[in-house]
């Protein structure tokens, strides 16, 4: 698979899997940011891409990220296919959980992409399921 990419500031790298076995390619703070505490900031990622028709892509935090005191605002991202224009820079939403400023250098990775096929379900209604209940959400215990 193809995926097409501009970057927004050629002097950062371009993504790249680290290792052979990642299944996500890291991405690139454009800017220095400092981030209030208990605040909601966007931190630009370089990047526009446009994916083949029946793809989209998956923003997810790099797993180090919390050490720094910063957590995805909306969990994860989701980039849809038609979300492909010239200036549609990727951006992480974070949250700052901490009570200090946390800064992010230009050129830091703080997330990381996967592209992947989409599979839509058919909604069906029903008034009645014929299984039973398994007991609510969370109901599987602690161990």
């Amino acid at each position: 698979m193809k995926v097409k990419i501009k970057r927004f500031d050629q002097s950062l790298p371009l993504p790249e899997y680290k290792t052979e076995g990642a299944a996500a390619f890291d991405l690139y703070s454009r800017q220095q940011m400092e981030i209030p505490a208990q605040e909601v900031a966007y931190i630009p990622l370089n990047i526009a891409i446009q994916m083949p028709a029946g793809y989209w892509a998956l923003l997810a935090a790099r797993s180090s990220l919390h050490k720094k005191g910063l957590m995805l605002a909306n969990g994860i991202g989701v980039g849809d296919y038609d979300y492909r224009g010239p200036n549609d820079e990727y951006m992480a939403a974070v949250f700052n959980f901490t009570q200090e400023k946390v800064v992010v250098e230009k050129g830091e990775r703080v997330a990381q992409m996967m592209i992947l096929p989409v599979e839509r379900a058919e909604l069906v209604e029903l008034e009645e399921f014929g299984t039973e209940n398994r007991g609510g959400f969370g109901s599987t215990g602690k161990k």
